[in-house]
């Protein structure tokens, strides 16, 4: 009896230690992993560009003086409303003032010396040579009035529109130099209103004169402004590092825009694109570098495979992408950040 219980005891470890070693030798099943697919189309769609910028007009102007000196009076204030031809500002002018009398006294004499000298070759004791220069003297006494003259215009500022103050860069008191702004003015929105914006290079290089675009602002909520492409620089901006594009509204505005105000543009290039290109969401790009970039597609459906694309533009939520999508049908858009080359998938709906 203890023989026979011995053997089944044994028997029991034997076939449990065998279900063991079975369990260890097992390959695991690897784990789906639920991802959602967008399909592929390639486009030559219009580019659609967005840049942000603020509101000013083709008649803003800096106002400086001539002359360099201690500015006087100011008259205005920011805000302020100007008729063309007021009197902005002025500086002290006693240097000019003593310019101008030295002058004067210096257009007398040349005067005195030519009468004289007209008179003394009518007797013929004076040479003609003597006669030809007192009067280039004379000339040049006057040309140097004209000079001062309009020196001392120029040390006031008058306004050269009728519109409104948009900055004061200056005080009363202030040395200023020859052409340092001292006031912006502008016409009040009787001039062209204009969106200035920054565009990168590649952008400004597909960028034409006459590209529509539309214009929306926080200033009027419910209207989208029509323009258009009105100038491109043909420099870059060092201090922005970007290009500046100016848009022009077609037509006044229905409500009342400012200098400043901010602005968010949508400009759409006149031509088609010609390469095959594909638009993706920026989600599903991975270790994109600005030219460069992966995605991961499927082209069974089952397994996930990481793909090397090439960037042609970047668009806030949208990537577009020039080359690397041939042979794919569809892209991944959602999972890819458990995902590694060859990762078996389960597409959701």
């Amino acid at each position: 009896m203890k023989l026979i219980i011995s053997s089944i005891a044994l028997s029991v470890l034997f076939f449990s230690s065998c279900q063991q070693a079975e369990r260890k030798n097992a390959i695991p099943v690897q784990d789906t992993i639920p991802v959602k697919l967008m399909p592929l189309t390639a486009t030559g769609e219009q580019q659609i560009i967005e840049a942000t910028g603020v509101f000013s007009t083709d008649d803003e102007t800096l106002l400086g003086f001539k002359n360099g000196g201690v500015i006087a009076k100011i008259l205005v204030k920011e805000g302020d409303a100007v008729r063309k031809g007021q009197l902005l500002a002025s500086v002290h002018t006693s240097e000019v003032d003593a310019k101008a009398g030295q002058v004067r006294l210096s257009v007398e004499k040349a005067r005195r010396d030519y009468e004289r000298a007209s008179k003394l070759y009518r007797d013929s004791v004076a040479t003609l040579e003597q006669l030809q220069n007192a009067k280039t003297a004379l000339a040049v006494a006057q040309e140097d009035l004209k000079s001062v003259g309009f020196n001392q215009q120029f040390s006031q500022i008058h306004s050269p529109v009728s519109g409104f103050v948009l900055a004061k860069l200056a005080n009363e008191g202030q040395v200023v130099g020859p052409g340092t702004p001292v006031l912006q003015v502008n016409g009040a929105g009787s001039g062209q209103w204009l969106l200035k914006v920054g565009v990168s290079d590649s952008q400004w290089a597909r960028l034409k004169v006459g590209d529509k675009a539309i214009i929306q602002t926080d200033a009027l909520p419910n209207d989208s402004l029509q323009a258009y492409v009105f100038k491109k620089s043909e420099g870059l901006d060092p201090q922005s590092g970007t290009f500046s594009i100016q848009l022009a509204l077609q037509g006044k505005p229905a409500g009342k825009l400012a200098s400043g105000v901010f602005g968010k543009s949508k400009i759409y290039s006149q031509g088609q694109t010609n390469a095959q290109g594909w638009r993706i969401p920026f989600s599903s790009l991975l270790d994109g570098n600005g030219k460069e970039g992966y995605v991961f597609i499927t082209e069974d459906g089952k397994t996930a495979k990481k793909q090397k694309v090439s960037i042609q533009n970047m668009e806030k939520d949208e990537v577009l992408i020039s080359s690397g999508l041939e042979q794919a049908q569809a892209i991944i858009i959602s999972g890819s950040p458990y995902l590694q080359n060859g990762s078996a998938i389960r597409v959701q709906k």
